[in-house]
């Protein structure tokens, strides 16, 4: 081959190979153009290497429509123990699914297209969700949405402010049997869960909102008042709503783990459980980023945190019902 032949070869190869250097990444910047990166605030928890498997799987269900975890800030609590020693590990997990770590929720929010708000520690939540709702992104916020009843209200007048709808759920929203239930016809209905508790959340909203938002879904909005019975071991808080209609919650700290729940409906009593996983809920969560609407209105999910601090609130005063109306008033 003379020199010229040579010369000729290696530009060819060249061009070539930056072709198929292209070719490789043309996929990527063309899914970074369709609006589908998903960016994760906090690897606290694990719900968001759950949500980062489901999505970025070798071969994702199609019901995820591409969506894709393409970076991750994880921070998170500085003094809830279960949640900074997690952080480590969690932060590899999505490391090895193609996530980039960011040191910033700025730098992450120009990386991304949707926003899982996963932090663990409710604290955080509204000075990282006002972070999002200026940069203009959809976002949805794990339980809890807030670590108290004014940050609750504050998160959804700013989403009212800025136009932004969001919602937040616990996937026990969708435990199974409870696709099943007619909830014309529920008559009133009693669930169950874990109860852990955090010192610095009001008690049910730590660990307890699982088992009530499995209450509201069945039950619906109007409770009026509620009541509570407490011991180290077990709370059991019952619901009285404007119709008439009671639901009870009952919380463990003690015995296995495991939620569930009975519904009584005109056609008769229904079980609720066992737990159906994190995927009925990431199905939603992505049906709301691609068309902004929500699946749990802020007026339930406002109500859900009321009847929780209306049980706290019980509980100070002994078991003595307390309205949902007086503590948002008390809140505002």
């Amino acid at each position: 081959m003379d020199s010229f032949d040579r010369r000729h070869f290696i530009k060819t190869a060249v061009i070539t190979g930056v072709g198929l250097q292209f070719a490789d990444i043309l996929p990527t910047l063309a899914h970074q153009a369709n609006g589908k990166r998903v960016g994760i605030i906090g690897l606290d928890t694990s719900h968001s290497t759950a949500f980062a498997k489901a999505l970025n799987a070798a071969n994702p269900d199609p019901v995820y429509d591409g969506y894709k975890v393409v970076a991750a800030y994880p921070h998170g609590s500085k003094d809830i123990e279960s949640s900074v020693s997690r952080i480590p590990a969690y932060t590899e997990e999505v490391k090895k699914l193609g996530v980039e770590i960011v040191g910033s929720i700025k730098d992450l929010l120009s990386k991304v297209d949707v926003v899982l708000l996963e932090t663990n520690d409710g604290r955080l939540h509204l000075q990282q969700a006002l972070e999002v709702f200026k940069a203009g992104k959809r976002m949805f916020i794990d339980k809890p949405v807030a670590a108290s009843m004014k940050d609750v209200l504050a998160i959804y007048d700013a989403s009212k402010k800025y136009n932004i709808p969001i919602f937040s759920a616990s996937s026990l929203r969708y435990i199974k049997g409870i696709e099943a239930i007619d909830k014309k016809k529920v008559l009133g209905a009693d669930t169950y869960s874990p109860a852990t508790l955090e010192k610095t959340h009001p008690d049910f909203f730590w660990y307890g909102i699982h088992g009530v938002e499995t209450l509201y879904t069945v039950m619906g909005t109007g409770c009026k008042s509620v009541s509570r019975v407490s011991t180290p071991d077990t709370d059991i808080v019952v619901g009285v709503w404007a119709d008439g209609r009671t639901g009870t919650f009952r919380g463990t700290r003690t015995g296995k783990h495991d939620y569930g729940g009975t519904v009584f409906t005109q056609d008769g009593n229904k079980i609720l459980g066992p737990y159906a996983g994190y995927e009925p809920l990431l199905v939603d969560i992505i049906k709301y980023f691609k068309t902004g609407e929500v699946p749990v209105t802020p007026e339930e999910t406002i109500e859900i945190f009321a009847f929780m601090e209306a049980a706290d609130e019980s509980k100070r005063q002994g078991g003595k019902s307390v309205t949902l109306e007086s503590v948002m008033k008390a809140s505002k």
